[in-house]
């Protein structure tokens, strides 16, 4: 399929479709906008069934990362990348390395990082050869992972939608059932469960299911039957497009607050969602918290404790736009849609 004709493309500014035969890189970068400044997000390696679901995904994500940094306040526009390949792969380092070579082409126009399938020691192999990385590990103390900024990020959405809903400040007795249990979904069990939410959890990954039930009192869901618990609020943390036709109608959830991308398969079940009477917390909003915590040192150098308190700016944002979603009788995604686009485009 023509990248022109892609349902996901959005006039994109750039695609760019990355090759290498020595290490049989295939590799797609997309910079969708950068009105704001250099455009930014990280690098997704997957082992994608065909080319089209990469591109398609590449697409949605950078358009879905400028959003994010343009509600998020940031100075920077939004971009995704992502390598075809399976991230075990025994020559991931020749990858990264023979990828990051046609990022640093790009002069700084695009800024990559961490994301699902590259960690934060990834990042400083993709450094290696670019000088336009972010959340590298070499950045931060040892053992801290930049992802917990967007955990972090995803504990003040739940406690801001939780105070839209119940009018509370506190999470004592409220019911989250968490999808994916990967460096994000983990600590954002750690951090609720300390704030005294009761956990249900699913995973494919069975240690790591079983480390979360263990330290965090959460009981075990099958992955089919997560869509279907009773529970106050559904945080999904793992792949994207998990709301579809196929789980719309078991959700009995009050809200959906998350951290993975693209959550929606298709724009209409955010109106479904709002018809039912489920609150979404769009994906790009809620889990704008590594960016605001590590993008930042893209133009700055704060602190750990700083780049938290900087994420803390989310739990404003998120109420004002549900209260405004519901004021304004509109779902939230259109809400913030309308919100980033103003942003964007304010000065063109």
């Amino acid at each position: 399929m023509s990248v022109f004709l892609n349902p996901e493309f959005d006039n994109h500014e750039k695609v760019l479709f990355c090759h290498d035969t020595s290490v049989g890189l295939h590799a797609i970068i997309a910079i969708h906008n950068t009105n704001l400044g250099p455009a930014a997000g990280g690098c997704r390696m997957f082992p994608y069934d065909t080319f089209n679901d990469a591109l398609t995904d590449v697409l949605r994500l950078s358009k879905g990362m400028s959003y994010k940094n343009a509600i998020a306040g940031l100075p920077l526009g939004g971009g995704k990348c992502v390598i075809i390949a399976d991230p075990n792969e025994p020559n991931k380092s020749k990858l990264l390395q023979a990828f990051s070579k046609h990022v640093q082409d790009l002069h700084g126009k695009y800024w990559t990082a961490i994301d699902v399938g590259v960690g934060p020691k990834d990042a400083d192999i993709l450094a290696e050869h670019c000088d336009y990385v972010f959340a590298r590990s070499s950045e931060y103390p040892e053992g801290f992972n930049p992802s917990q900024f967007t955990a972090l990020g995803g504990f003040y959405g739940i406690r801001a939608t939780v105070k839209h809903i119940f009018g509370k400040d506190d999470l004592q007795d409220i019911t989250v059932a968490i999808q994916g249990l990967g460096a994000t979904g983990r600590e954002l069990s750690r951090l609720l469960f300390q704030a005294g939410a009761k956990l249900m959890v699913s995973d494919i990954n069975q240690a790591a299911l079983k480390f979360v039930v263990d330290q965090y009192d959460a009981v075990a869901i099958d992955s089919g039957k997560i869509y279907s618990v009773e529970a106050d609020i559904f945080a999904p943390c793992a792949m994207g497009a998990i709301i579809n036709d196929q789980t719309i109608s078991k959700f009995r959830f009050k809200a959906i607050c998350g951290l993975a991308n693209n959550q929606l398969a298709s724009p209409k079940h955010g109106e479904i969602l709002a018809d039912n009477g489920i609150i979404y917390v769009p994906d790009f909003l809620v889990n704008s918290g590594g960016m605001i915590g590590a993008g930042s040192r893209i133009f700055s150098n704060p602190t750990v404790e700083e780049s938290k308190q900087s994420v803390l700016k989310l739990y404003d944002i998120i109420f004002n736009v549900l209260e405004k979603s519901a004021n304004d009788q509109q779902p939230t995604a259109l809400v913030v849609d309308k919100m980033a686009q103003e942003i964007i485009f304010k000065n063109i």
